[in-house]
């Protein structure tokens, strides 16, 4: 399904892969509003639906938005209340950068009846279609909502010192999915050398897999985070293959671990 608002791939397992930040479109009109650094959309979770394309054989379903995060983030809540209170983060229509500087010029910030209306273009659709294809998904019993995302992995001081961790898996400090799930994803991470990990460390799960995941209900979400220096390059943006490639190997055994706890539990 492909609409102006986002594209959807159905497939035929137990797994939903949300992309909320995939995407780098940004208006016109919008741009013209914004500083010359904010036009790139340097925020974007860079290449993701790309580094996932995998996925599709496994029978994953796979979203992805068509719009930048700066036109809305489609995984802040449509109140725009804090998931991390006090810790520098960006919101609902961000206003600042990851890097702590301003989106917009001086003056062109967006007003709350502007943010509403982003909320009704752009922020519901994917919402609907997210829902939608979960419900879909009901049949199997059990289903998985994987949020896949990726940010720069340093140099980000405004939101968290240092680096980041490679691989940082977020379930709402085990909230959003089963005990069982939880374990055979960490353990799956610890059986791996490449990279190094943290569960629930900074980025626990942002508002898609606090929402939904709703495991009494069998709705298991887990969100990644992946640092970009693990697939691409983070100052040019470029995707690089070999990079991914090894990535990749350790995204789909945790999908699979995923799917086989999915498909036990249903």
């Amino acid at each position: 399904m492909n609409s102006d608002i986002y594209t959807l791939h159905r497939g035929t397992a137990p797994l939903l892969i949300s992309l909320p930040h995939d995407g780098s479109l940004i208006p016109d009109a919008l741009a013209g509003r914004m500083v010359p650094s904010a036009r790139r959309a340097p925020d974007t979770d860079w290449h993701v639906s790309r580094l996932y394309g995998f996925a599709r054989e496994l029978g994953a379903s796979i979203l992805a938005p068509r719009h930048s995060r700066y036109v809305v983030d489609l995984n802040r809540p449509p109140d725009d209340t804090s998931l991390y209170p006090g810790q520098n983060t960006t919101g609902l229509c961000p206003a600042v950068q990851f890097t702590g500087e301003p989106v917009y010029l001086e003056g062109q910030a967006p007003s709350p009846d502007e943010i509403g209306e982003r909320v009704e273009s752009y922020w519901h659709p994917y919402h609907d279609a997210l829902r939608e294809e979960l419900d879909r998904l009901a049949q199997h019993g059990r289903v998985v909502l994987w949020e896949g995302h990726s940010i720069r992995g340093s140099n980000l001081e405004f939101l968290f010192p240092g680096r980041l961790p490679d691989l940082n898996l977020g379930t709402s400090a085990g909230g959003s999915c089963s005990p069982q799930l939880q374990a055979r994803l960490e353990n799956a991470l610890a059986s791996q050398t490449q990279y190094d990990w943290v569960s629930n460390g900074r980025f626990k799960g942002g508002y898609i897999t606090r929402h939904y995941g709703q495991p009494e209900r069998g709705i298991d979400a887990v969100q990644l985070e992946t640092s970009q220096r693990n697939y691409m390059d983070e100052d040019s943006f470029e995707y690089d293959e070999a990079k991914a490639a090894q990535l990749q190997q350790v995204i789909s055994s945790l999908l699979q671990a995923a799917l086989e706890v999915a498909r036990r539990a249903a």
